[in-house]
C-alpha cells in the first residue's frame, strides 16, 4: 500500500511561510534542501509523519496563480473553538466556524484559513471520520 508522506506547495517567501505554518499548526522545519535554482523546506510536527513541503523558486517575484484546480489541505484538532480563538489572537484571520450537517446529521465542524500565498487550509474538529 502507498503511504502519504507530503504535500508540496510553491511559496514566494520562505520566512513568511515558515512563520505562518509554525504559528498556525506548530509545524517546524524538519529538513531544508538548498539547490541553485530552488529550496525545499519540509515542515512537520510530532502529531504525524506527514509533511508539508514548501518549494521556494529562487528569483521568483510574482505570486503564484493557484488556478481553479487546487482545493485545500486539511488538518484536525481536538478543540476547534480554542484553535479558532487562538488563530484570531495570532492575527491569522480564520474564517467563520461552520457546522456542516446537510441532512440534519453533523458531518463535521471546521473553519478555513489562508496561508500567505493564498493556499486554503481546512481545520477540522477531531470527531467522526476526522479523528
Amino acid at each position: 500500500m502507498a503511504k502519504a508522506i507530503h504535500s508540496m506547495i510553491r511559496v514566494l517567501d520562505e520566512e513568511r511561510s515558515v512563520t505562518f505554518y509554525r504559528k498556525a499548526f506548530g509545524l517546524d522545519v524538519a529538513d531544508r534542501l538548498d539547490f541553485p535554482e530552488f529550496t525545499l523546506v519540509y515542515l512537520s510536527n510530532d502529531e504525524t509523519g506527514f509533511e508539508v513541503e514548501l518549494t521556494v523558486n529562487k528569483g521568483r517575484t510574482e505570486p503564484y496563480y493557484l488556478g481553479d484546480g487546487y482545493g485545500h489541505l486539511a488538518v484536525s484538532v481536538s478543540d476547534l473553538d480554542a484553535e479558532h480563538a487562538r488563530f484570531e489572537a495570532e492575527g491569522l484571520s480564520p474564517r467563520k466556524l461552520v457546522e456542516f450537517a446537510p441532512a440534519g446529521e453533523l458531518v463535521g465542524r471546521f473553519f478555513f484559513v489562508a496561508d500567505p500565498d493564498g493556499y486554503q487550509i481546512e481545520v477540522l474538529e477531531r470527531s467522526g471520520r476526522f479523528t
